[in-house]
């Protein structure tokens, strides 16, 4: 199979996750929903629509030819039945996240009360879930997407309601100490709401860069960091509450 057909395919992908239908490829382009179909079918694009159409779905050249060449890295979700396992063992997913994050095996052991023993049994499971590749002497290489996802409101998500939430914003986000808090609010029109999702998965990609990056620094010179991205057509409860009738509007 030639780059570009797979370019093409992976492009098509791309959409496909984002929910980017051909008609609004089309409306962005300035073309017919036809002409669109034939570019992909046959593969036939200038870089400039290549580009565009990137644009569409918050992607550039670059994320596209990362995702063609992922190759065995092709995990984009775990079943609802992985992740009950996952976060039904605090150890589990903490060995989990650490990889994710680049920690080597021996970090792992000497910085957690985790023994050899244990390591190298978490380390089978989280194989057997897809999650790692174990190789020989306990090393690993990580089988995410860069598209990982958890399933919308799975057991992930729900851990996440019951403990990570409230964990996270109990700070008083001071600058200095490397925190910081932005909370925005106003009225946006449905395509300021996608240009603004568009925003935020390239702000989390850039994180993830980031964090690759740094993951080739010596430990002791990293920190841990969490970062929340979140937006959602809303409205203050109590201020809702003022409403002459309930708000009707659908996004």
């Amino acid at each position: 199979m030639s780059q570009t057909v797979q370019l093409v395919d992976t492009l098509k992908k791309l959409l496909r996750e984002r929910k980017i239908t051909y008609a609004e490829v089309a409306e962005k382009l300035h073309l017919s929903e036809a002409n669109v179909k034939r570019m992909f079918s046959k593969r036939h694009f200038t870089l400039n629509r290549l580009e565009e159409v990137c644009d569409m779905a918050g992607a550039d050249l670059g994320y596209l030819m990362a995702r063609m060449h992922e190759g065995t890295l092709v995990l984009d979700e775990l079943s609802e039945d992985d992740e009950r396992e996952l976060v039904s063992d605090p150890k589990l997913l903490l060995v989990a996240q650490l990889l994710v994050n680049r920690w080597e095996y021996e970090d792992i052991t000497s910085t957690y009360v985790i023994d050899e023993f244990e390591a190298t049994r978490l380390l089978a499971r989280l194989d057997r879930l897809g999650i790692i590749e174990l190789l020989p002497g306990n090393r690993v290489k990580t089988k995410l997407s860069r598209d990982f996802r958890w399933i919308h409101n799975g057991p992930v998500y729900r851990f996440f309601e019951q403990n990570v939430a409230r964990d996270f914003f109990n700070c008083k986000f001071d600058p200095k100490a490397g925190e910081l808090l932005v909370f925005v609010a106003g009225m946006l029109s449905r395509q300021s709401n996608m240009h603004l999702q568009n925003s935020i998965r390239r702000l989390a990609r850039e994180f993830d860069e980031l964090s690759k990056e740094d993951g080739k620094l010596p430990l002791e010179d990293t920190f841990g960091t969490g970062m929340v991205l979140a937006m959602r057509p809303w409205e203050l409860s109590i201020f809702a509450e003022m409403r002459r009738g309930p708000n009707l509007k659908k996004f």
